[in-house]
């Protein structure tokens, strides 16, 4: 009686060299586009107009409840605006000029 076993090899694959500078074309992309999440948190400033206003029209519990409202807004309108690449402006929009230089100025 003879004892006969099949035996398999299996062999990992290579990874080709198009595939490695693809996926380091993607870790380089994906390390640059870090910085723009942090422009993406609009939370301290969406609490602070919303305490603001909130204690303007109803008093100290109107600013509770007016910052807790205007940083859960503010921070997903800044999220929003920080993925999409939205700068923010400002409160206004202000009549002006672009210099030679190509940068704008308020006329006031």
């Amino acid at each position: 009686m003879t004892n006969t076993t099949k035996i398999t090899v299996s062999t990992l694959r290579t990874v080709s060299p198009v595939t490695r500078l693809l996926a380091g074309a993607a870790l380089a992309l994906a390390l640059l586009a870090i910085p723009r999440s942090g422009h993406a948190q609009g939370i301290v400033r969406g609490a602070q107009e919303g305490a603001y206003e909130g204690n303007r029209a109803a008093g100290p519990v109107g600013g509770v409840v007016g910052g807790a409202i205007g940083a859960g807004v503010g921070g997903a309108v800044g999220a929003v605006e920080g993925v999409f690449g939205i700068p923010y402006r400002g409160h206004y929009r202000c009549r002006g000029y672009y210099n030679r230089y190509g940068h704008f100025h308020c006329y006031r």
